[in-house]
């Protein structure tokens, strides 16, 4: 193997330059060049492609985002995008690739490797929704952000005897909200594996208020609710003012953890050796503190049991 390329798409998390990095340090160390790809598979499509030396990618772990930037590419959805981006990799003799992101990239990864691409995938996403990894690079961070935002949020609310709802990321998984409560940021969290209707919602609150506590937060994983909806509802019930607030992007930025800067460089390592002793069509992972690595077809079979996380909440909510 003479040349590998390296590209980051989906959604941004902290730890993919790390990521990036680990990637680069280790190819050299076994004599392969490394060829990045910016904008995702849609940069591939387009030939957007350059070497990378050690020397570039030395001080970037401790940096958010990507250097070689993201997108979603609609063109690879088809087939012809992707056998299209497969022949960019034969001009540009690259053997094999290392993609990073999210489930839809894993599935384009996947998509490569049946085209003959040797491929390994890295997961690389803030929803932390691929079961078959305990943690995706950027959750670690992002949980750390929501922490914090809410913790000022907590304050203020309790300034005011005030009950506001934090609506944070996560597409169709409640990581996010389930364990930013677990770490004690919430009173009240709906998520898509437990969700609460609007008449349970106003129960609890009105059993907070009932028992002395007037300031609380309800935590809400996004496309659950149509806030305003929500926030009108909870005010006519209960006849209280109530805050909405939407994290958004806020979630995504900032400087990776040492968590998920160890985690991107595990998995980099991984995903390079994985690559050299002539494997393809795996995504690393970590299960139980301990790197693993799973066929790609079977990386969104797998559901994750949250019942036991769900248990523990309830006993520290009531």
């Amino acid at each position: 193997m003479k040349k590998i390329g390296v590209l980051t798409s989906g959604g941004d998390a902290p730890g993919m330059n790390a990521a990036i990095r680990a990637v680069v340090k280790t190819a050299y160390h076994y004599d392969v060049d490394v060829m990045g790809i910016q904008c995702g598979f849609q940069g591939l499509i387009d030939g957007k492609i350059h070497r990378l030396i050690s020397q570039e990618v030395e001080d970037i772990a401790d940096r958010g985002g990507t250097i070689l930037k993201t997108s979603r590419s609609i063109e690879f959805m088809e087939e012809t995008g992707r056998k299209k981006a497969l022949e960019v990799l034969k001009n540009f003799d690259i053997n094999a690739l290392v993609v990073i992101g999210g489930e839809g990239s894993l599935k384009g990864a996947e998509k490569l490797h049946d085209l003959g691409m040797k491929v390994i995938g890295i997961p690389s996403t803030i929803d932390n929704d691929l079961a078959y990894t305990d943690y995706s690079i950027g959750f670690d961070t992002t949980l750390n952000t929501v922490l914090e935002c809410i913790g000022k949020i907590k304050d203020t609310d309790f300034s005011h005897d005030k009950t506001t709802i934090v609506e944070v990321m996560g597409r169709y998984c409640g990581d996010l909200a389930l364990y930013s409560a677990l770490a004690g940021g919430g009173e009240i969290i709906s998520t898509p594996e437990q969700p609460l209707d609007l008449y349970t919602i106003c129960s609890k609150l009105r059993s907070k208020m009932s028992s002395g506590k007037n300031d609380n937060l309800v935590i809400v994983t996004e496309r659950m609710y149509d806030l305003q909806e929500l926030q009108q509802y909870i005010e006519e019930k209960l006849d209280i003012s109530v805050r909405t607030t939407v994290l958004g992007f806020i979630q995504r930025g900032g400087n990776p953890s040492a968590f998920d800067r160890v985690l991107a460089s595990n998995m980099g390592v991984t995903a390079v050796e994985l690559l050299i002793n002539g494997y393809s069509g795996l995504a690393v992972g970590i299960k139980e503190n301990k790197i693993i690595h799973k066929e790609l077809e079977n990386v969104n079979v797998e559901i994750a049991d949250k019942q036991e996380k769900y248990r523990l909440l309830e006993k520290l909510l009531c």
